[in-house]
């Protein structure tokens, strides 16, 4: 009798917790995630605040201070500096912003979370996508911000609101690899201060040594050199191209396409390189310290 009843209640307790495992779904865990993180945003929003204000004090330093001597080297009469600025505050604003994600990463690793998580039912795959949408979602509304500030000081986006979205659009594509490249940077350092660091030393090279600021003609040749491999370059050419509605890029000549398209096609391609590229280095790293947490 003992016999029997031991075995009637072993089955219910494996059928239920078979059940809760079973009521778990790909897209429950990321929501979950996804809440997870943009509430963790929301009770420390310093971080948010120090990555949007960076690049606004560029736009106002930068418009004010070398506007009018920069607007006689665009080599286009009637543009203002304001206009041929905003789209690459924008792509700082998404460079800035994805260094917060490997900050995140070392936050969660070093109070313990991340194994919690490890060891949660959620599906793995799951847990990164709600982080890394949750993050995009941020860095969509900063450079929104950004922009609309741009234009309260000055700018013109000639293709209107569907031109300001495809900023948007370009910045969030942008913004993968570097995201994917704090994380890597995150689980090999595993330290905050680090992390920060290190993204930070690119941040600012990266910046300066492309078209952002200046016309790629008008920069040295060393420095033309190097921009034309500065995924920044292509980052900035394509939203200026969206934002200006016309073919800005310098570097890259694809026979057959014209147009806004001449500058869109081999920008956008680059930049999708890079994600996918860093992207799986990230995933790769995060598969390896996932599987080291558990055991």
């Amino acid at each position: 009798m003992s016999t029997t009843t031991g075995a009637g209640s072993g089955t219910p307790g494996a059928r239920v917790g078979e059940a809760e495992r079973s009521s778990n779904t790909f897209l429950g865990d990321v929501w979950v995630n996804y809440k997870r993180w943009n509430l963790k945003a929301v009770r420390n929003p310093f971080v948010l605040v120090v990555s949007l204000v960076q690049p606004v004090i560029f736009l106002v330093l930068f418009t004010q201070v070398f506007g009018g001597v920069v607007e006689g080297a665009l080599g286009a009469p009637g543009l203002n500096y304001e206009t041929y600025l905003a789209p690459a505050i924008a792509i700082q604003v998404a460079l800035a912003a994805a260094v917060t994600s490997g900050v995140g990463l070392v936050n969660d690793i070093e109070n313990g979370m991340f194994e919690k998580v490890l060891a949660s039912p959620m599906n793995r795959a799951a847990v990164f996508l709600g982080k890394t949408l949750a993050e995009l979602s941020r860095i969509a509304v900063q450079i929104a911000v950004v922009l609309a500030l741009s234009v309260a000081l000055g700018a013109e986006v000639a293709t209107g609101l569907a031109g300001a979205l495809g900023v948007v659009a370009v910045g969030v594509v942008f913004s993968l690899w570097f995201a994917a490249f704090s994380n890597a940077l995150a689980l090999l350092t595993r330290d905050q201060e680090s992390t920060i660091i290190g993204a930070n030393l690119l941040q600012f090279p990266l910046l300066f040594l492309s078209s952002a600021f200046i016309p790629l003609e008008r920069l040295p040749g060393w420095i033309q050199g190097f921009a034309t491999v500065n995924p920044v370059t292509y980052g900035v050419d394509a939203a200026r191209a969206i934002g200006l509605g016309r073919d800005v890029i310098t570097v890259v000549d694809v026979p057959g396409v014209e147009g806004i398209w001449h500058t869109l096609v081999p920008a956008l391609a680059v930049l999708l390189a890079l994600d996918l590229l860093l992207g799986g280095a990230a995933v790769y790293l995060l598969s390896r310290a996932s599987s080291s947490a558990v055991r």
